[in-house]
Protein backbone atom coordinates (compact mmCIF):
# COMPACT_ATOMS: atom_id res chain seq x y z
CA UNK A 1 0.00 0.00 0.00
CA UNK A 2 1.33 3.42 -0.94
CA UNK A 3 1.76 6.28 1.49
CA UNK A 4 -0.74 9.14 1.11
CA UNK A 5 1.99 11.31 -0.46
CA UNK A 6 2.97 8.59 -2.92
CA UNK A 7 -0.69 7.94 -3.78
CA UNK A 8 -1.17 11.64 -4.50
CA UNK A 9 1.96 11.70 -6.67
CA UNK A 10 0.86 8.60 -8.59
CA UNK A 11 -2.56 10.14 -9.20
CA UNK A 12 -0.98 13.42 -10.35
CA UNK A 13 1.35 11.59 -12.76
CA UNK A 14 -1.49 9.40 -14.07
CA UNK A 15 -3.58 12.46 -14.85
CA UNK A 16 -0.62 14.17 -16.54
CA UNK A 17 0.11 11.04 -18.57
CA UNK A 18 -3.58 10.76 -19.52
CA UNK A 19 -3.38 14.33 -20.83
CA UNK A 20 -0.43 13.53 -23.06
CA UNK A 21 2.62 14.25 -20.86
CA UNK A 22 5.02 11.49 -21.93
CA UNK A 23 7.56 12.53 -19.28
CA UNK A 24 4.97 11.76 -16.59
CA UNK A 25 5.02 8.12 -17.67
CA UNK A 26 8.79 7.99 -17.13
CA UNK A 27 8.33 9.29 -13.58
CA UNK A 28 5.29 7.07 -12.95
CA UNK A 29 6.84 3.74 -13.94
CA UNK A 30 9.20 3.36 -10.96
CA UNK A 31 6.41 4.30 -8.53
CA UNK A 32 4.01 1.57 -9.74
CA UNK A 33 6.40 -1.09 -10.97
CA UNK A 34 6.98 -2.88 -7.65
CA UNK A 35 3.22 -3.10 -6.94
CA UNK A 36 2.59 -4.47 -10.44
CA UNK A 37 5.42 -6.95 -10.00
CA UNK A 38 3.97 -8.11 -6.65
CA UNK A 39 0.61 -8.60 -8.37
CA UNK A 40 2.24 -10.62 -11.15
CA UNK A 41 4.25 -12.75 -8.68
CA UNK A 42 1.03 -13.50 -6.84
CA UNK A 43 -0.63 -14.77 -10.00
CA UNK A 44 2.34 -16.86 -11.00
CA UNK A 45 3.66 -18.08 -7.66
CA UNK A 46 2.67 -21.68 -8.39
CA UNK A 47 3.42 -21.84 -12.11
CA UNK A 48 5.66 -24.68 -13.18
CA UNK A 49 9.41 -24.00 -13.34
CA UNK A 50 10.56 -22.80 -16.75
CA UNK A 51 7.15 -21.36 -17.60
CA UNK A 52 7.56 -18.99 -20.55
CA UNK A 53 5.57 -16.13 -19.02
CA UNK A 54 7.44 -14.82 -15.99
CA UNK A 55 6.17 -12.09 -13.61
CA UNK A 56 8.51 -9.48 -15.11
CA UNK A 57 7.29 -10.34 -18.60
CA UNK A 58 3.68 -10.12 -17.44
CA UNK A 59 4.29 -6.66 -15.94
CA UNK A 60 6.16 -5.49 -19.04
CA UNK A 61 3.43 -6.75 -21.36
CA UNK A 62 0.72 -5.11 -19.26
CA UNK A 63 2.65 -1.84 -19.20
CA UNK A 64 3.18 -1.94 -22.97
CA UNK A 65 -0.53 -2.46 -23.53
CA UNK A 66 -1.33 0.44 -21.20
CA UNK A 67 1.18 2.74 -22.91
CA UNK A 68 -0.57 2.06 -26.22
CA UNK A 69 -3.92 3.04 -24.71
CA UNK A 70 -5.01 6.52 -25.69
CA UNK A 71 -7.36 8.95 -23.98
CA UNK A 72 -7.68 7.13 -20.67
CA UNK A 73 -8.83 9.51 -17.98
CA UNK A 74 -7.24 8.09 -14.83
CA UNK A 75 -9.20 8.83 -11.67
CA UNK A 76 -6.46 7.82 -9.24
CA UNK A 77 -3.94 5.09 -8.46
CA UNK A 78 -6.65 2.61 -7.46
CA UNK A 79 -8.32 3.08 -10.86
CA UNK A 80 -4.92 2.47 -12.49
CA UNK A 81 -4.38 -0.80 -10.62
CA UNK A 82 -7.95 -1.88 -11.45
CA UNK A 83 -7.23 -1.37 -15.15
CA UNK A 84 -3.94 -3.23 -14.70
CA UNK A 85 -5.89 -6.13 -13.16
CA UNK A 86 -8.08 -6.32 -16.26
CA UNK A 87 -5.08 -6.15 -18.59
CA UNK A 88 -3.18 -8.83 -16.65
CA UNK A 89 -6.27 -11.03 -16.64
CA UNK A 90 -6.46 -10.76 -20.44
CA UNK A 91 -2.75 -11.55 -20.84
CA UNK A 92 -2.92 -14.58 -18.52
CA UNK A 93 -6.09 -15.90 -20.13
CA UNK A 94 -4.69 -15.38 -23.64
CA UNK A 95 -1.52 -17.25 -22.64
CA UNK A 96 -3.54 -20.05 -21.01
CA UNK A 97 -5.81 -20.39 -24.06
CA UNK A 98 -2.77 -20.46 -26.31
CA UNK A 99 -1.10 -23.20 -24.21
CA UNK A 100 -4.30 -25.19 -24.01
CA UNK A 101 -4.90 -24.82 -27.72
CA UNK A 102 -1.46 -26.17 -28.56
CA UNK A 103 -1.76 -29.05 -26.10
CA UNK A 104 -5.32 -29.96 -27.11
CA UNK A 105 -5.02 -29.57 -30.84
CA UNK A 106 -6.84 -26.26 -31.07
CA UNK A 107 -9.50 -26.32 -28.39
CA UNK A 108 -9.65 -25.54 -24.72
CA UNK A 109 -10.97 -28.36 -22.57
CA UNK A 110 -12.54 -27.69 -19.18
CA UNK A 111 -10.99 -29.54 -16.26
CA UNK A 112 -12.50 -33.02 -15.91
CA UNK A 113 -12.84 -33.15 -12.16
CA UNK A 114 -15.67 -32.37 -9.85
CA UNK A 115 -13.77 -30.32 -7.32
CA UNK A 116 -14.23 -26.58 -7.45
CA UNK A 117 -11.35 -24.33 -8.34
CA UNK A 118 -10.17 -22.44 -5.30
CA UNK A 119 -9.24 -18.86 -6.15
CA UNK A 120 -6.58 -18.99 -3.46
CA UNK A 121 -4.83 -21.82 -5.31
CA UNK A 122 -4.78 -20.42 -8.86
CA UNK A 123 -2.63 -20.37 -10.83
CA UNK A 124 -1.10 -23.78 -10.24
CA UNK A 125 0.80 -26.27 -12.34
CA UNK A 126 0.80 -27.26 -15.97
CA UNK A 127 -1.88 -27.85 -18.58
CA UNK A 128 -4.63 -28.39 -16.02
CA UNK A 129 -4.10 -24.85 -14.83
CA UNK A 130 -4.39 -23.49 -18.35
CA UNK A 131 -7.79 -25.13 -18.51
CA UNK A 132 -8.64 -23.83 -15.02
CA UNK A 133 -7.68 -20.26 -15.90
CA UNK A 134 -9.75 -20.49 -19.09
CA UNK A 135 -12.68 -21.98 -17.17
CA UNK A 136 -12.38 -19.23 -14.55
CA UNK A 137 -12.37 -16.58 -17.27
CA UNK A 138 -15.44 -18.16 -18.92
CA UNK A 139 -17.23 -18.27 -15.58
CA UNK A 140 -16.28 -14.66 -14.80
CA UNK A 141 -17.58 -13.60 -18.20
CA UNK A 142 -20.87 -15.38 -17.43
CA UNK A 143 -21.00 -13.73 -14.01
CA UNK A 144 -20.38 -10.32 -15.64
CA UNK A 145 -23.58 -10.81 -17.65
CA UNK A 146 -25.73 -11.44 -14.57
CA UNK A 147 -23.90 -9.46 -11.87
CA UNK A 148 -21.19 -7.14 -13.19
CA UNK A 149 -20.19 -5.74 -9.80
CA UNK A 150 -19.53 -9.15 -8.25
CA UNK A 151 -17.47 -10.13 -11.28
CA UNK A 152 -15.48 -6.91 -10.82
CA UNK A 153 -14.89 -7.72 -7.16
CA UNK A 154 -13.31 -11.05 -8.16
CA UNK A 155 -11.27 -9.44 -10.90
CA UNK A 156 -10.02 -6.61 -8.68
CA UNK A 157 -9.21 -8.79 -5.69
CA UNK A 158 -7.91 -11.91 -7.45
CA UNK A 159 -6.34 -10.55 -10.63
CA UNK A 160 -5.63 -7.06 -9.32
CA UNK A 161 -4.50 -7.91 -5.82
CA UNK A 162 -6.51 -4.97 -4.48
CA UNK A 163 -7.47 -4.94 -0.83
CA UNK A 164 -11.09 -4.88 0.33
CA UNK A 165 -10.74 -1.14 0.99
CA UNK A 166 -9.23 -0.42 -2.45
CA UNK A 167 -11.88 -2.54 -4.17
CA UNK A 168 -14.57 -0.56 -2.37
CA UNK A 169 -12.95 2.68 -3.56
CA UNK A 170 -12.93 1.53 -7.19
CA UNK A 171 -16.54 0.35 -7.07
CA UNK A 172 -17.79 3.13 -4.76
CA UNK A 173 -19.24 0.67 -2.25
CA UNK A 174 -18.58 -0.13 1.39
CA UNK A 175 -16.09 -2.70 2.57
CA UNK A 176 -18.99 -4.80 3.89
CA UNK A 177 -20.51 -4.82 0.39
CA UNK A 178 -17.17 -5.88 -1.09
CA UNK A 179 -16.88 -8.77 1.38
CA UNK A 180 -20.47 -9.88 0.77
CA UNK A 181 -19.95 -9.72 -3.01
CA UNK A 182 -16.62 -11.57 -2.65
CA UNK A 183 -18.25 -14.43 -0.70
CA UNK A 184 -21.28 -14.69 -2.98
CA UNK A 185 -19.24 -14.44 -6.18
CA UNK A 186 -16.80 -17.10 -4.97
CA UNK A 187 -19.70 -19.41 -4.11
CA UNK A 188 -21.30 -18.79 -7.51
CA UNK A 189 -18.00 -19.43 -9.30
CA UNK A 190 -17.33 -22.60 -7.30
CA UNK A 191 -20.78 -23.93 -8.25
CA UNK A 192 -20.33 -22.90 -11.90
CA UNK A 193 -16.83 -24.40 -12.15
CA UNK A 194 -17.80 -27.68 -10.51
CA UNK A 195 -20.28 -28.52 -13.30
Amino acid sequence: MSSPEESTEITRLLKAWGHGDAAALDRLAPLVYERLHRMARGYMRNERPGHTLQPTALVNEAFLRLVDTRDLDWNDRVHFFAVCARVMRRILVDAARSRASVKRGGQVVRPQHSTAIDLDDLPGHGAAVSAQVCALDDALTALERIDPRRAQVIELRFFGGLSVEETGQVLHVSQQTVMRDWRLARAWLARELSH
